[in-house]
């Protein structure tokens, strides 16, 4: 290996790279091939000396192109003129040749040194100070990495529903659809995700956040070991979902009604209680209800042999089923026919429905305790079998009447409480189990209806039920109102959506960001090919994912209106019910991923696509600064920015009069300058020298 890096370093890297996996390797676990490298197309990227770039597919053409990849040694000319010169890479012979630049495609591979920035397309604004919701279109590997300098170590919760592998060309791998018949479907679609959640791990706090991923049936198990090898220290979980309770149909298969969501609990993290368990349409035990308990033990240790002190008669009156006595228990051995029962009263016994002896769950002494105090009493009795139902009111419900939560408000014939929740006390919160079937996650229902309510005309494979996410991120973040949740395969918006309805509930001021690529689906790529147009071009653009469903659903929720102006039709249900055209006090900018040429960056040449990402890092509220201010500084409501040295005094002495600040940015080469400043800082105001955290940031996050 030392001697191919010393002729080849590039090699040498992929050689070492490879070594290391193979050794790592175990004899037992989940076993995958890496592949190779991935290339993200970057279709709106501007072509320059040195990109990695792809040929475009000639206009009209059906195929995909030539999928070699190629180095720019050159670009020449002006306009629509521009050419540029390109050499073959990892070819036997050298291979060059002169192309015009618009039919190039600039390709980043997973691995490559990539140095980010971001430009807005558009806001929306309807939340006052509240902070901004995010949406990125790009490449999700490469946003995540872009994330690991404004995010790292800062995310709360992350929700993602990434592709499923069904082989139904529902995503792709290096430029191809992945068909059901791939060989190496399973280990692509492992390889996609690994280097995905290594970013994502990165990203979440470490001392308390969850991350939450569904999936079918088709990839859960594999999934399962992945995060397993990946997150040991996580407590893990997988949850059921209904999400079509009258079921799909599969051929010689059965009816699926299902899908699956792991939750990885980190650090301190726990799942939030909620206001039901979800198990059912009804929740199954509701704290604020008044619970009586059977007497009668069921389940281990329910025989007469497990416990014969706990078997004995309750005697009650023939007439009125008044409890008038509670026998004493007696040896194993000794037949029931051996108590003597008082006058005018009859047995009951703590027989099970087959006949069987049993035995009770309270002791005689206990017992004769809680009629003494009304808090036992006789239900239904099948005289002609000697057993019959015993209520009583257990620890927690009889500790709830002494503090009040309950009250007791009469008795029974039969001397028992009367006890109902008091009025003023709040309602109870359960945690939630891990079997959800709810009209509110049908998929259908709530989430592809609800897409075309809010974009009429336009549709969406598979969405989420909208109230299935909301009910996740109520058990990731329901307690944390300044939560940061990211959605890295984001789709149609449902989990800022989602985030939305949660802050409206509870005051909240939760931020989402959602990352998606722009990809075109393979239907709609036949039909624009047919008409000559190519990624790149506005009119191809408009009908990828991020453009044509993500953005402008995430504004139509916030404005209540569709696209179109249209206010939206129908209502919200379930736990916040109110119309759709109301829509919600909130924040989004929308962003797309651009790609800088490092030496600009240190250069302070690129500040412009730079300017977002420190707005992000500063949390994504208030002001942003973006433009080199005239006066050598600026202050933003978040954060400060220091480009002249010279402005120093004035720079240090409005920080420490400006509250609310975060980070002071500070631009320069100099490491003992910027520590002299960093010195005069307040204390709580982080100092972060520019350019060089950004540059060191992207050369430590490159690839495996």
């Amino acid at each position: 290996m030392a001697q191919a890096k010393a002729k080849d370093p590039q090699l040498g890297a992929d050689l070492e790279r490879e070594f290391k996996i193979l050794s790592a390797r175990r004899a037992f676990g989940l076993n995958f091939e890496r592949h190779r490298p991935e290339a993200a197309e970057l279709p709106q990227t501007p072509v320059r000396r040195g990109d990695k770039v792809r040929l475009l597919p000639s206009r009209g053409s059906g195929n995909k192109g030539d999928q070699r990849l190629w180095r720019v040694t050159a670009v020449q000319g002006t306009g629509e003129e521009r050419a540029a010169k390109i050499q073959a890479l990892g070819a036997d012979t050298p291979e060059t040749c002169r192309v015009p630049v618009a039919d190039l495609v600039v390709v980043a591979e997973f691995r490559d040194l990539i140095y980010p920035g971001l430009v807005s397309t558009g806001r929306v604004e309807r939340g006052g100070d509240k902070p901004c919701h995010t949406v990125i279109n790009g490449e999700n590997y490469l946003a995540l990495r872009a994330l690991t300098y404004t995010h790292r170590g800062r995310i709360d919760a992350i929700y993602i529903d990434p592709p499923y592998n069904t082989g139904a060309k529902d995503w792709k791998y290096n430029n191809d659809y992945v068909e059901a018949d791939d060989a190496y479907r399973h280990s692509k679609w492992l390889a996609m995700m690994e280097r995905r959640l290594k970013l994502a791990k990165e990203l979440l706090n470490p001392a308390r956040s969850i991350l939450i991923v569904t999936i079918d049936e088709k990839e859960v198990n594999r999934l399962g070991l992945l995060l397993e090898q990946m997150f040991p220290n996580a407590r893990a979980q997988l949850v059921t979902i209904v999400i079509n309770a009258p079921g799909q149909s599969r051929d010689q298969q059965l009816a699926r009604v299902d899908e699956y969501a792991f939750f990885l609990f980190f650090g301190e993290a726990r799942a939030v209680a909620g206001p039901d368990d979800l198990l059912n349409e009804k929740t199954s035990h509701n704290p604020a209800v008044v619970r009586w308990e059977s007497l009668l033990r069921s389940g281990t240790n329910s025989r007469r042999a497990d416990r014969p002190a706990l078997f004995y008669p309750i005697y009650t009156d023939s007439a009125t089923n008044r409890v008038i006595g509670v026998g004493e228990s007696k040896e194993l051995a000794v037949p029931r026919d051996a108590w003597e029962v008082p006058a005018g009263a009859r047995a009951i016994w703590p027989l099970k429905s087959d006949g069987s002896e049993g035995n009770w769950r309270a002791s005689q002494k206990y017992l004769i305790d809680l009629l003494s105090q009304g808090y036992a009493r006789i239900g239904s009795i099948r005289e002609d079998e000697g057993r019959g139902t015993v209520w009583y009111l257990g620890k927690s419900a009889i500790s709830k009447i002494s503090t009040g939560e309950f009250r007791v408000v009469g008795k029974h014939d039969c001397g028992a409480v009367l006890v109902e929740p008091a009025k003023d006390t709040k309602p109870r919160t359960v945690i939630p189990k891990t079997v959800w079937s709810r009209p509110s996650h049908h998929a259908g229902w709530h989430g592809s209806a609800m897409v075309r309510a809010q974009l009429p005309g336009r549709s969406f494979p598979f969405p989420k039920s909208l109230y299935a996410v909301e009910d996740a991120l109520r058990i990731a973040v329901g307690n944390s109102h300044r939560a940061v949740i990211l959605d890295f395969f984001a789709g149609s918006g449902t989990t800022a959506h989602a985030v939305m309805r949660l802050n409206r509930q509870d005051g909240g001021r939760r931020q989402c960001i959602l990352v998606t690529n722009n990809e075109v689906g393979a239907d709609e790529q036949k039909a624009l090919r047919a008409q000559g147009l190519r990624p790149g071009d506005p009119e191809w653009e408009q009908q990828g994912i991020c453009e044509h469903i993500t953005k402008p659903r995430v504004q139509a929720v916030i404005t209540g209106c569709t696209p179109e102006g249209e206010p939206i039709q129908g209502d919200y249900k379930f736990t916040d019910q109110f119309p759709m055209a109301e829509g919600f006090a909130e924040n989004a900018e929308f962003f797309t991923l651009t790609f800088e040429n490092s030496v600009a960056v240190d250069h302070n040449l690129a500040f412009a696509r730079i300017a977002p990402l420190l707005w992000l890092r500063a949390g994504s509220e208030g002001r942003r600064i973006d433009a080199l201010p005239e006066a050598g500084f600026a202050l933003a409501d978040t954060y400060a920015l220091l480009a002249d040295l010279d402005a120093v005094a004035p720079f240090c002495a409005a920080v420490a009069a400006a509250p609310g600040l975060r980070i002071a940015y500070i631009v320069t080469d100099d490491a003992g300058r910027f520590q002299a400043v960093a010195r005069c800082l307040p204390a709580g105001v982080e100092p972060l020298r520019l350019y060089e955290s950004y540059l060191t940031n992207f050369q430590f996050a490159n690839g495996d």
